[in-house]
């Protein structure tokens, strides 16, 4: 099975450390983020893996190399210009003809990758986009009322969203939707097929997951490597 992972990311909210190293290669306990990921991939089935670089693709490269220590094989695509979270994709479209997992490069979830793909499989969709609750706490009590009389009270009520969690299963007709070189996003994807009445599937990822998009997200990945990622 084939995965691709967006590893070209600037990585701005977490300067300093990525001002030297790239972002995906940043250390959590004795690995780098891409280590986790792709050791995790490996688990599930996923033999074939595309890193789609951009800012410093040679450190991800010469890390990396074609992955035969890694047990999988490595293939690194260069963006030549920025392509946004999917238009990236079209630069791997003549190796991309089966079904393919892609996911952010900066990710760290104990997803069963290998369930998602198969549940994606069954559905009549090109896409089937991974999603997860957040529950933000909320700092203020919600008041209840009619008219000038107050009804209730919720104190400090939890905020419960669903968001995009970063991890896709695409199958090879996508490639009708992407434009060839193009900066092109995944929000942008996501609403040009619901204005088509394209049926975009969910899966609802209920194992541990974390986005590590600015400095205190890295700070838990620390925290949480040996109890959730530590084989």
């Amino acid at each position: 099975m084939k995965a691709v992972i967006l590893a070209g990311g600037l990585g701005t909210r977490l300067r300093p450390f990525t001002e030297i190293i790239p972002k995906p290669l940043l250390p959590i306990g004795e690995k780098s983020v891409l280590e986790i990921q792709i050791d995790a991939l490996k688990k599930h089935g996923f033999d074939e893996i595309y890193l789609a670089t951009n800012y410093k693709s040679d450190y991800i490269e010469n890390f990396f190399g074609d992955g035969s220590k890694f047990g999988v094989k490595l293939t690194i695509s260069k963006e030549t210009k920025k392509l946004g979270t999917v238009g990236p994709l079209t630069l791997l479209k003549d190796e991309l003809t089966e079904p393919f997992l892609m996911m952010n490069g900066d990710i760290l979830t104990q997803l069963d990758y290998k369930k998602m793909y198969e549940y994606a499989l069954l559905k009549e969709t090109t896409l089937t986009i991974g999603i997860k609750e957040m529950v933000t706490p909320f700092q203020f009590g919600n008041i209840f009322y009619e008219g000038d009389y107050v009804t209730g009270i919720e104190e400090k009520p939890n905020i419960r969203t669903k968001i995009l969690a970063g991890v896709y299963i695409f199958k090879p007709e996508i490639f009708n939707w992407i434009p060839d070189d193009t900066y092109f996003g995944m929000d942008t994807l996501i609403e040009a097929m619901i204005a088509q009445n394209e049926k975009i599937a969910k899966y609802e990822i209920t194992e541990y997951w974390l986005d590590i998009g600015q400095v205190a997200d890295y700070e838990k990945a620390q925290e949480i490597y040996k109890e959730k990622f530590q084989e």
